[in-house]
């Protein structure tokens, strides 16, 4: 059975793309902790990271870099911080997190409620900004 992720990576469930190639998928978690807090997917259906080849694992590893990169470049932070948790989608993912402090990856904070139109903005400004790296 295909998960959420499959289905938003196929089309079927809409979602606020960031950055796409062949192997993995970048969009807006719509229960962001900030502006800007995007997941890293590979559109291999592969339940837990540390199941991906090791070569999958680098490349998922190096797509989320250029990812972090252009969320850098348009969401004003310190870092972009870098999670792996998570249990109730079984697909490997990687959180990307705008933070200004540590308090900011912490993930029971209150979730922020935002508009389609901020999460359409947020979404052009960083696919923009990852095309033109």
């Amino acid at each position: 059975m295909a998960t959420i992720f499959s289905k938003i990576i196929a089309g079927e469930i809409p979602s606020y793309k960031i950055a796409e190639n062949e192997k993995f998928y970048a969009f807006l978690d719509i229960n962001p902790l900030v502006k800007g807090h995007t997941l890293v997917v590979p559109k291999q259906e592969v339940d837990y990271i540390y199941d991906l080849s090791d070569e999958d694992l680098a490349q998922m590893h190096v797509f989320a870099k250029t990812v972090a990169k252009a969320i850098e470049k348009v969401i004003p932070c310190k870092r972009i911080g870098v999670a792996v948790m998570g249990l109730e989608v079984p697909h490997a993912h990687i959180h990307l997190i705008p933070i200004n402090s540590e308090s900011d990856m912490i993930i029971s904070n209150p979730k922020l409620k935002l508009s389609d139109e901020e999460f359409k903005s947020i979404a052009n400004l960083v696919f923009d900004a990852w095309k033109s790296k």
